[in-house]
């Protein structure tokens, strides 16, 4: 069976091992730490698989010992507190003083790599010289220019970046994401479509919403008037569940748009939450009664 790795910067791993071809240490650099370390993980099973390797493998103790977190001969490394530690690496050194038992070769993964601090660099800098036995490593970085230069000139480079989901750009979870869309999408159908009593609707509605949530749902609100303008300038179909977007005419969505990056620009501020929402309802209204 096919498996789908999500990045052939990453897929390429798989038979640079088996062609032999692999080298010792690799410097990944990327725009989501979170997933690279996950494809990752995948590439490490689909290459020490037991069995031919499948997505979510339950046939051999090596894929579930991955899953787990539980393989010896896998160690990975993230900052503890702010940096990556000597104290860290020291213990990697130790831990792969001997021979893997488990996979050919001991491997290790270390996350923001950009973290390590100087003691723990140099260190890991001996270990890179002179690594004992057979080791594979991986540093995850998503800022290269902060990884010591000595590093990054003995490892293999490559770049890994993922088309990020909306839920993730906005550093959520898709629960979450849902939770605040079925919010959003219920408070700007009140204010394009039933215009009254929005005032009370914004107490009733994000009286418990916080600055910051607020801050999400006007980001959410502003890349639906965004998308909803260049589909309208394309002459596109404006692919949305809100259907009122269609109806709106290309300068309403203009100035909706820019009312919406005003309103994100001053909640960057200290202000009265209560009193903003209350004047972006009347400002989004009066866009809508320009357009009458």
């Amino acid at each position: 069976m096919e498996v789908s790795i999500e990045s052939s910067a990453l897929e390429n791993l798989i038979q640079y091992y088996h062609d032999k071809k692999l080298a010792h240490a690799y410097l990944i650099s990327t725009n989501n730490i979170a997933k690279c370390y996950e494809v990752l993980l995948k590439v490490i099973k689909n290459i020490f698989c037991v069995n031919e390797y499948v997505d979510n493998c339950n046939k051999c103790s090596l894929c579930h010992l991955i899953d787990v977190h539980n393989l010896p001969s896998l160690k990975v490394i993230e900052p503890d507190g702010t940096f990556i530690k000597k104290e860290q690496i020291l213990e990697l050194k130790y831990l792969f003083s001997k021979d893997s038992q488990y996979t050919k070769e001991n491997i290790y993964i270390i996350k923001n790599a950009e973290k390590m601090n100087k003691e723990s660099a140099n260190t890991m800098l001996k270990f890179l010289e002179e690594p004992d036995g057979d080791v594979i490593g991986f540093f995850i970085t998503n800022n290269k220019d902060n990884v010591i230069s000595t590093i990054v000139s003995r490892c293999q480079n490559i770049d890994v970046n993922f088309t990020n989901s909306d839920f993730e750009e906005l550093g959520l979870n898709e629960e979450e994401y849902n939770n605040y869309l079925d919010t959003l999408n219920d408070y700007l159908t009140k204010i394009e479509m039933e215009k009254s009593k929005l005032i009370l609707y914004n107490k009733e509605c994000l009286g418990e919403y916080t600055k910051d949530d607020i801050k999400i749902l006007m980001q959410m609100a502003l890349k639906k008037y965004k998308e909803a303008l260049n589909n309208k300038i394309l002459g596109k179909e404006i692919k949305d569940n809100l259907l009122f977007l269609d109806k709106l005419n290309i300068n309403n969505l203009k100035k909706k748009v820019n009312l919406l990056i005003d309103y994100l620009k001053e909640l960057t501020y200290n202000v009265n939450l209560d009193l903003l929402l209350d004047k972006f309802v009347i400002e989004m209204e009066a866009i809508n009664n320009e357009s009458l």
